[in-house]
């Protein structure tokens, strides 16, 4: 179980709160509005109005004590990035914060942050990849270049064997596991028999993924 802090109760900050707490760790929200803060109740117990651009509010929080603070405030960059500053200066461990654009990712990195993430840009790049391909039914990028995705099996695979086809030397991807029927096998061995009704977890290269989703 870990701690967080999460500033900022829109749709991103309030799905994050209310995951974490589905997987019991510990969550103190906060939001400057207190409609959001009302509604946020429903799943989060330690929920507070605070203004995060505060520093004697945000020295109040004993932000050193958590294992991430989440700066999820998305419609006010300038609030942003000061409760950015103000967690580091504070003692933030580690500051994840989210941005809408590569100028605010930039700042917000210079501000202290850790981590930054583009919430719609990665679902948006995530939704165009899973159904922009007839064979790929999801994807998880991993590097610029290189994600982890769930593909149908290549006609040509199947009844064919790992070690058969030479996989990783020939398409340069790597298998992480086979699924069937909703259940994950992980790691296959070298003979195992490629089946028309399951799909594979495989990772590679972008260019190679392509190849042999066409």
């Amino acid at each position: 179980m870990k701690s967080f802090l999460i500033i900022g109760l829109g749709r991103f900050g309030r799905h994050m709160a209310k995951t974490l707490v589905e997987q019991k760790n510990e969550v103190l929200a906060i939001d400057i509005d207190e409609h959001r803060v009302n509604d946020s109740m429903q799943y989060v117990s330690n929920v507070q109005i605070g203004n995060a651009t505060n520093e004697r509010f945000v020295s109040s929080l004993g932000v050193g004590n958590f294992d991430v603070c989440v700066v999820a405030i998305g419609d006010n960059f300038q609030a942003s990035l000061e409760a950015t500053s103000l967690l580091k200066e504070c003692g933030a461990r580690y500051v994840l914060a989210r941005a809408s654009r590569d100028v605010h990712k930039k700042f917000l990195l210079r501000n202290g942050a850790d981590e930054v993430v583009y919430a719609e840009r990665e679902l948006a790049e995530r939704l165009a990849i899973k159904h922009g391909s007839n064979h790929v039914f999801d994807y998880m990028k991993l590097a610029d270049d290189y994600a982890i995705y769930e593909i149908s099996v290549p006609e040509s695979w199947v009844g064919k064997t790992i070690v058969g086809k030479a996989i990783r030397q020939k398409y340069q991807i790597s298998i992480l596991a086979t699924k069937e029927n909703g259940h994950i096998y992980p790691l296959p061995s070298p003979d195992h028999v490629f089946k028309q009704n399951e799909t594979l977890m495989i990772m590679g290269h972008q260019k190679d993924v392509q190849a042999i989703t066409k």
